[in-house]
C-alpha cells in the first residue's frame, strides 16, 4: 500500500471513530430507538433461541406456501425454473452433482426459520407472522420426509426436528491449516509456467472441445455391420381383448375437477401432446397397471408395487390421493394430499374425462 493511501485510510479510521462525538456536537442523529434494533434483532439461534411465540401446522403450510412461495418454489416445493428447490436430493451429497435443499443439505432447522422470517416472500420481506413462518417450514420439511402430514411446529417441538445433515460441516480452521498458503506478497502475474485444463464442466457442458477433436470422430472407422441373423417365426397373435365399456362421467364433476386439478399441474400434464415432468402424464391412468408410463422414472418403492401387481382403479387412487406417502412409502411424490372426499372424487372424474 502507498504512503499516501496508508494515510487516507488512517484518516477515514479515525473519522469513523470520532463520527459520535462529532454528530453529538453538531446536532446529528439520535440514538436508535429499542423497537428499531428489534427490528433488526431477528436472528434465530441453532438451539431455538430467538424463537417467537406460535405454532403452525403442515396442512395450513401447504395452502400458505402456495399463496407466497410456490409461484417461485413450486406447489411441493420442487423448484421453478432455475429458482432453488426445497426438498429432494437425499443421498445425493456424495455426487458429482448433488442437489442441495433443506432436507439434503441444511443442517438446522434455525437457518430455515430465520431466512423464510427474514427475506422471503420475495419482494415483500417479512410481511408473514409468526405462525405462517412456522406453517410454511412445517410444510417444507414435511415436503422432505423429515416429520408427518399431522406434524405442528412451535418453540416447544423445533428441536424435535433432526435434520439429516446436522453432522455434515465441521469448523472453518483455515486461519491455521492453511496458514502456509498465505503470502505478504502475492504473485500479480506470469505465476505459472503454463496454464493447463485438469477438470471438465461435464454438468454444465461449457468447457469447449480440444481442436481437432471433430476430426477425429469423423475419421473413426465406421462400426461393422451386424451379422444379419433370420427372424424366427412370428407366434400365433393373441386374441385381441374385448373392448371395455365406456365410463360415464358426470360432466359437473369432471369440471370441478378440472379446477383441483391445478394442484397437480405443475407436475403433472394430460390429454394429447402432453408430456412427463416432474411427474409422469396422468392420460388414461384410471384403470391402468401401475409405473407404466413410457421415458418416468418411478421410485423404487412405486415399482415394487405395480410388480405387486398395483392397478390404479378408482380405490387405489383415493388412497394415493388423500394421502400419497402413507400408500407409497418414500414416494417421490411430495404433495400432501387432497383431505377432501369429495376433491379426490372430481379429480379421478376429470381423469376419466375425454381430453378435450
Amino acid at each position: 500500500m502507498s504512503k499516501p493511501l496508508k494515510l487516507l485510510t488512517a484518516s477515514a479510521l479515525a473519522i469513523c471513530v470520532t463520527a459520535p462525538a462529532f454528530a453529538e456536537k453538531l446536532g446529528l442523529g439520535r440514538p436508535a430507538l429499542p423497537e428499531e434494533i428489534a427490528a433488526w434483532d431477528l436472528d434465530i439461534r441453532p438451539d431455538g433461541t430467538g424463537l417467537p411465540e406460535g405454532s403452525g401446522d403442515v396442512w395450513t403450510g401447504e395452502e400458505v406456501f402456495a399463496d407466497n412461495c410456490a409461484v417461485c418454489h413450486g406447489d411441493f416445493a420442487e423448484g421453478v425454473d432455475n429458482w432453488p428447490k426445497l426438498a429432494g436430493g437425499a443421498d445425493t451429497l456424495d455426487h458429482e452433482d448433488p442437489l442441495k435443499t433443506v432436507g439434503s443439505y441444511w443442517p438446522y432447522l434455525s437457518t430455515t426459520w430465520d431466512y423464510v422470517n427474514r427475506s422471503m416472500p420475495f419482494g415483500d420481506a417479512q410481511s408473514l407472522s409468526a405462525d405462517e413462518v412456522y406453517a410454511i417450514v412445517a410444510y417444507i420439511l414435511y415436503s422432505n420426509d423429515l416429520v408427518e402430514d399431522d406434524f405442528v411446529l412451535s418453540k416447544e417441538t423445533f428441536l424435535d426436528v433432526e435434520m439429516p445433515n446436522a453432522a455434515g460441516f465441521i469448523e472453518d480452521d483455515r486461519d491455521a491449516s492453511e496458514a502456509h498458503f498465505w503470502n505478504d506478497a502475492p504473485c500479480m502475474e506470469n505465476c505459472k509456467d503454463s496454464v493447463e485444463i485438469t477438470m471438465r464442466a461435464r454438468v454444465l457442458d461449457v468447457t469447449p472441445e480440444e481442436e481437432g477433436a471433430e476430426e477425429e470422430a469423423s475419421a473413426a472407422p465406421a462400426p461393422a455391420e451386424a451379422e444379419v441373423i433370420p427372424a424366427a417365426a412370428e407366434p400365433a397373435a393373441e386374441p385381441a381383448p374385448e373392448p371395455v365399456a365406456a365410463v360415464e362421467i358426470d360432466p359437473e364433476l369432471a369440471a370441478a375437477g378440472e379446477k383441483v386439478f391445478k394442484k397437480c399441474k405443475s407436475c403433472h400434464q394430460l390429454g394429447d401432446g402432453a408430456k412427463n415432468r416432474t411427474g409422469p402424464i396422468l392420460t388414461g391412468i384410471v384403470g391402468a397397471p401401475a409405473g407404466q408410463v413410457d421415458g418416468f422414472k418411478y421410485s423404487k418403492p412405486l415399482m415394487a408395487m405395480a410388480e405387486d401387481g398395483l392397478v390404479w382403479d378408482e380405490a387405489s387412487l383415493h388412497a394415493f390421493l388423500e394421502k400419497p406417502k402413507s400408500f407409497i412409502k418414500k414416494t417421490k411424490m411430495s404433495f400432501a394430499g387432497l383431505k377432501k372426499e369429495a376433491d379426490r372424487d372430481a379429480v379421478i372424474a376429470y381423469l376419466q374425462a375425454p381430453p378435450e
